[in-house]
């Protein structure tokens, strides 16, 4: 009889050691998953010059004369991740193009809001931020169509005669919720080479 209970109470060891690690395991996934890069995916051009995170299930366009690269939404097909890269001096740096602020102005008026285009748009913020010995400006405009109003968010940065602008844009209704993605996103701009 004392066998009999000295097998259940192993057999209860067991059972609770393998509650324990389950238990353990949930938490260690649930951290990963609630990471930075928690619903996103890898995007890295074919020449190798650039990577960022696009939203995991978003799926790549093609646009002529327009952006270098663009995903969107499959259900919410207006909410887009863009990269542009356009052809600068080789020799400029960012703040020699301006101020985190004065930039965004410009990218305002010259690509989100250009005149005739039947959009207002406002900076809301402009900030700088230093990566691996580049300068960043993280740029947030709020842009007003006929119809809705947009959120955008923008990076830009200057590399070898190059400036790239990884930019989001969504629906202002649907801002509060995606806003930490779309943050995500375009924090992730990085410079391989």
């Amino acid at each position: 009889m004392a066998r009999g209970m000295i097998a259940r109470f192993m057999q209860l060891l067991q059972s609770l050691a393998r509650v324990i690690v389950c238990g353990v395991l949930v938490l260690v996934l649930g951290a990963c998953a609630a990471g930075p890069t928690a619903g996103l995916q890898s995007y890295q051009s074919p020449d190798g010059r650039f990577a960022f995170l696009y939203p995991t299930g978003w799926t790549q366009v093609q646009v002529s004369n327009g952006p270098r690269v663009v995903f969107h939404d499959l259900i919410h097909s207006d909410e887009t991740v863009s990269l542009m890269v356009n052809k600068v001096n080789e020799d400029n740096e960012l703040s020699e193009l301006g101020s985190a602020v004065a930039v965004g102005e410009r990218l305002r008026r010259e690509v989100i809001a250009t005149a005739g285009s039947g959009r207002t748009a406002e900076l809301v913020e402009a900030q700088e931020r230093e990566v691996n010995g580049h300068t960043f400006y993280d740029l947030e405009y709020v842009v007003h169509l006929e119809d809705r109003d947009r959120h955008e968010l923008a990076t830009v940065v200057v590399d070898r005669g190059r400036l790239y602008t990884l930019a989001t844009s969504v629906n202002e209704d649907r801002w509060t919720k995606v806003s930490d993605l779309c943050g995500r996103v375009v924090r992730s701009l990085n410079l391989l080479i």
